[in-house]
């Protein structure tokens, strides 16, 4: 059930209404069976891939509490790290099974091509269950969090699976952690009128990013990086440039969707986007972007490998382990893997050389706390991170080296005004409502990034303005969201991930 469907309009209303209705003590039932549902929407059969993930680790909960706690020599400890590493083994089975078979199968055969082998491993197609990425990680960061005894076992079977199957965030985040959601089941949330106006505008803002923006300019970003052979030179950039626009707004729509409906029943879920564009290196770019991914990498994984504390190297090593493995996570494909890649050298890069940038400003007089300077950084940081969004769009590796090629050839200026580039899939109304609402988005988050939350600001308002505002919006996504030609709701980017 996509967020942007009638199905859902209805869906949610209906689970809220009936959640403030029912006892307290039977809610949590009530979100599970919701719960369930959504998800079963897509394929009921791999709701039974969530039940073995939710039930394995809930398994391993209770089996590391009875294990007790022990010194980290004592031979009884190694009972508990027994448990993790058979959640752990378990549940990345099942991922690896579903989501990189057929790419390891096409591997194992192009490797066996070049020794001159004849063995050729029939391949087959796996249908990829949705979200099975998020919720297998989130159920993991549960198996972690028991064993360093960072949140209390849950022995509630059924409290413990509507954390893993929260509809709001299950198929596309964010990751949530038991130490912040699990025990919100446990709250008694009453309605509250401002509460549920701030999560329906962070809903509607979604709806804004997702259908106005993200599924507008998705039409010109399919025409060039399908048709790429047929462009070059400015085409491709601004399709690139449209393709950064088409993932953030697409991605932090949903989330900002799932934030919201979460709200409205009273539940705070961690922000996943804290206006990544307006960063100035791609190292604070990856603070503010997908931050329950970053975040659960850099504990669960970065930390144990030695972080930053065993010196320069090691902490370059652990950097390009954490983004090459987060390239893989995204997508059973090279183009994901280099994507990962790049944006782990651009870190390593940036740390190297930053003594030698101090240095330069410093012989040359710039002033790094200028309008100017932090503009030009910003610029230069969106274009490092949206060159490698092509290898993240690009359906394989040939594709996007013949993209970057085309891109530095050819340059026509003049399609800016010879009306050839609304020729490339979006009307020239389409495609300037898309530049206003554009405009409108970067307006909000630099407003964001100043502290001033626009939301905050409304419901201080009169009635009669917040509701005109509240109108106003919904009329804006009804009359200017991008419906396709067959007003059929477009998928979320992240769902195959």
């Amino acid at each position: 059930m996509l967020f942007n469907s009638l199905d859902f309009l209805i869906f949610f209303p209906v689970v809220t209404l009936i959640y403030f209705l029912i006892p307290h003590k039977i809610r949590y039932i009530w979100l599970l069976i919701c719960s369930y549902y959504f998800y079963m929407c897509w394929n009921a059969a791999y709701a039974l891939l969530l039940f073995t993930s939710t039930a394995i680790t809930y398994a391993s909960g209770l089996a590391i509490q009875a294990a007790g706690k022990h010194e980290e020599n004592d031979p009884e400890r190694l009972k508990s790290k027994g448990f993790v590493a058979i959640s752990f083994i378990l549940n990345l089975t099942i991922l690896i099974f579903f989501k990189y078979t057929g790419f390891i199968i096409d591997n194992l055969n192009l490797l066996f091509g070049r020794f001159g082998m004849e063995l050729v491993i029939p391949k087959f197609d796996i249908l990829l269950p949705v979200g099975i990425s998020f919720y297998i990680f989130q159920a993991l960061s549960y198996t972690v969090d028991a064993y360093r005894g960072d949140v209390k076992v849950e022995r509630n079977f059924l409290k413990y699976a509507v954390f893993v199957s929260f509809f709001p965030q299950l198929v596309a985040g964010p990751i949530e952690r038991s130490s912040r959601l699990l025990n919100q089941f446990n709250d008694r949330h009453k309605f509250d009128y401002d509460r549920v106006c701030k999560g329906l505008m962070m809903m509607v803002w979604g709806f804004f990013q997702k259908m106005v923006i993200a599924d507008r300019v998705a039409v010109f970003v399919n025409q060039i990086f399908n048709y790429y052979n047929y462009y070059s030179g400015l085409e491709i950039f601004i399709g690139m440039l449209f393709f950064a626009v088409q993932i953030y707004c697409d991605f932090a729509g949903y989330s900002n969707i799932a934030l919201g409906a979460a709200q409205v029943m009273g539940f705070d879920l961690m922000q996943n986007f804290t206006q990544p564009y307006l960063a100035r290196s791609v190292a604070e770019f990856w603070k503010r972007w997908h931050i329950s991914l970053t975040s659960w990498f850099r504990d669960y994984l970065y930390i144990p490998l030695g972080g930053n504390r065993k010196g320069k190297w090691i902490k370059y090593r652990n950097i390009m382990i954490i983004f090459l493995t987060s390239g893989l996570w995204h997508g059973a494909s090279w183009t994901y893997v280099i994507w990962g890649g790049l944006n782990g050298a651009f870190q390593i890069v940036g740390a190297q050389t930053l003594n030698l940038r101090k240095r330069i400003k410093k012989a040359a007089g710039i002033r790094e706390e200028s309008w100017s300077y932090k503009m030009l950084a910003t610029v230069i940081t969106f274009l490092l991170v949206d060159f490698t969004w092509i290898f993240f769009r690009a359906d394989n590796i040939e594709a996007a080296f013949s993209l970057i090629r085309q891109m530095f050839s050819g340059f026509r200026p003049w399609i800016l005004i010879d009306g050839s580039l609304y020729a490339m899939g979006l009307s020239f109304i389409d495609f300037w409502i898309g530049m206003i609402a554009i405009a409108v988005l970067l307006a909000v988050d630099i407003l964001h990034s100043r502290n001033i939350h626009i939301r905050e600001w409304i419901v201080k308002q009169n009635l009669w303005f917040r509701w005109g505002i509240y109108l106003l919006a919904v009329y804006s996504i009804l009359i200017f969201g991008y419906y396709g030609p067959n007003f059929d709701a477009t998928q979320f980017i992240y769902f195959q991930f």
